[in-house]
């Protein structure tokens, strides 16, 4: 029992991977870069990103004990199914609206002790969350802009286990959580020269989760007027429970990204 435990706990916590969020005009939270106005209102970005994110904390699930985590990148890897993690900006003068998408899935098996009660465990884990937020600026001039945000950030967490041979027989049963967080913070940008520039945000709030929060802080390279790359390190938290499922994890780790704005 204690084995299938850490193999659940292990699984859960790698679905927190996201690998979830932002850069320059737009990873998850979309941090503001100072640039030209534009005559005709709108503009637009759209960021892909890649977080090589570590998870630490504790889960729970089908009201077993909790259980602690402690997962590198490599150990998230290895056992990765697919992952997705973008975001969008959308901006008019002052008022911005942005959102930032996470998806991943993981599935890993083991055997179990003696194989009585069952020859093989599987177990899939799916996370996924998608923030939709609006800022506004209140501060800017030509090297440097402050926007505030609020939004709200919504989680679906999911296990899946798959018990076969042995006592037991096929057996499969699953777990899952949902929530939305209400989400307030600020992201900024301040331009070192004409091509290199830093960004960053913090946000925190809580919903369903009893703390949800967001920080990163990154060097933004500018290629040209439509494409730019971002380098940083994010931390994402969040400490949810809920009848018998706890989910109370931090990813943390270096984030890559690029940028396309038109």
């Amino acid at each position: 029992m204690s084995s299938r435990i850490s193999l659940i706990a292990c699984a859960v916590a790698a679905l927190a991977f996201v690998t979830p969020l932002h850069a320059a005009d737009l990873l998850p939270a979309t941090a503001p870069q100072p640039q030209a106005e534009q005559p005709n209102g709108w503009t637009f970005s759209f960021a892909p990103y890649f977080w090589v994110a570590g998870l630490d904390g504790k889960t729970q699930v089908f009201g077993l004990p909790t259980v602690d985590i402690n997962q590198s990148f490599s150990d998230i890897l290895k056992d990765l199914d697919f992952a997705f993690m973008a975001a969008g900006d959308a901006r008019y003068d002052r008022i911005s609206i942005f959102t930032d998408i996470i998806y991943a899935r993981i599935t890993t098996d083991a055997a179990t002790p003696r194989g009585v009660v069952a020859d093989e465990v599987d177990l899939k884990s799916v996370t996924f969350s998608s923030l939709l937020g609006v800022g506004y600026t209140v501060y800017e001039d030509p090297k440097a802009r402050l926007d505030v945000v609020a939004g709200a950030r919504y989680w679906h967490v999911e296990t899946t286990i798959s018990l076969s041979g042995g006592l037991i027989g096929n057996l499969s049963r699953t777990d899952t959580g949902n929530w939305v967080d209400g989400i307030v913070g600020v992201k900024g940008n301040y331009a070192l020269t004409d091509t290199v520039y830093l960004t960053g945000w913090g946000m925190i709030g809580a919903g369903g989760a009893d703390l949800d929060w967001d920080v990163l802080a990154g060097v933004g390279y500018k290629f040209n007027d439509t494409i730019s790359a971002v380098a940083g390190y994010r931390a994402l938290g969040v400490n949810y429970s809920n009848d018998g499922f706890t989910y109370d994890t931090i990813e943390h780790g270096p984030i890559l990204g690029a940028v396309i704005r038109f």
